[in-house]
């Protein structure tokens, strides 16, 4: 089976709510894009992050860069909640303060950040709630 592609306007609403609440202000989320894809023969991935190299976005006449981000149905759907946004932060996170087409790689996101920075956020949003 092919890999097909849908928009995922879930994954955007809960990455404008980690954008927002974590005050990541270098994601501009009008320049980036959430996918569901289905039929990926992907083992362990969850989900990706993917960027437009800065040759294509100068190719395309981009002033800004272009990301997406893409959720592997069958694996990132069954997961709870919480991991879920987990996940959604971790993409995030390789999306460099620049935002210019470039991408942080697993030696700066990785598990002990992405628990970090996923505790951060459920502080803020308990401290909202006082």
């Amino acid at each position: 089976m092919a890999i097909k592609y849908h928009k995922a306007d879930d994954i955007k609403l809960i990455a404008e709510e980690v954008v927002e609440k974590m005050g990541w202000n270098h994601v501009l989320l009008e320049h980036v894009a959430f996918l569901r894809s289905t039929g990926s023969k992907a083992r362990r991935t969850l989900a990706r992050c993917h960027a437009l190299g800065k040759a294509m976005q100068i190719g395309m006449g981009r002033k800004k860069g272009f990301y997406l981000v893409e959720v592997i149905s069958e694996k990132f759907d069954k997961l709870p909640d919480d991991e879920q946004t987990k996940v959604i932060i971790h993409e995030l996170m390789h999306i460099p303060k620049s935002f210019g087409g470039g991408f942080i790689h697993h030696d700066k996101v990785h598990e002990a950040s992405v628990d970090h920075a996923y505790k951060h956020y459920q502080n803020l949003k308990k401290s909202q709630w006082y």
